[in-house]
C-alpha cells in the first residue's frame, strides 16, 4: 500500500535527481485534486490560492506552511493578502515538479483543513 503523501517526508534532491514523469503527475494529482499545475518560464509548478475570512487567519496559514517546509527543507513561494495565501511548489534543483512538491502540496492542504 502507497502512503498517503501528507504522511511522507521529503527526499534530499539535487541537480541529479528526476523530474515526476507525465504518468506519475497524473497519478500524484489524484491526491491533490485542488492544485493547478502551471508552467511559468519553462518550469512546472504546482498553484493553489487558499480563501480565509480575514488577514489575520491567512497570516497564520502562512506561518504554518512555512514552518512545515522549513521541518522538511523544501520551500514554496507564498503570496499572503487579506483573505488569501497563494502557494506555490516546485523543485529548483531540476526546474520542474519532483514527488516533494506533491508531499508539500498534501502537508498544505491538511494544514488549511485545521484552520476551518
Amino acid at each position: 500500500m502507497v502512503p498517503e503523501l501528507a504522511q511522507m517526508n521529503c527526499v534530499t534532491c539535487d541537480s541529479e535527481s528526476t523530474p515526476v514523469t507525465d504518468k506519475e503527475l497524473s497519478e500524484l494529482r489524484l491526491q491533490v485534486p485542488e492544485w493547478d499545475v502551471v508552467e511559468v518560464d519553462g518550469v512546472r509548478r504546482l498553484r493553489r490560492e487558499f480563501e480565509f475570512d480575514d488577514f489575520t487567519s491567512a497570516l497564520w496559514f502562512t506561518d504554518e506552511v512555512g514552518a512545515e517546509a522549513d521541518g522538511e527543507g523544501h520551500h514554496p513561494e507564498l503570496a499572503t493578502a487579506w483573505g488569501r495565501t497563494t502557494v506555490v511548489w516546485w523543485t529548483y534543483a531540476i526546474r520542474g515538479l519532483h514527488q516533494n512538491d506533491f508531499v508539500m502540496a498534501a502537508k498544505t492542504d491538511r494544514i488549511y483543513m485545521s484552520v476551518g
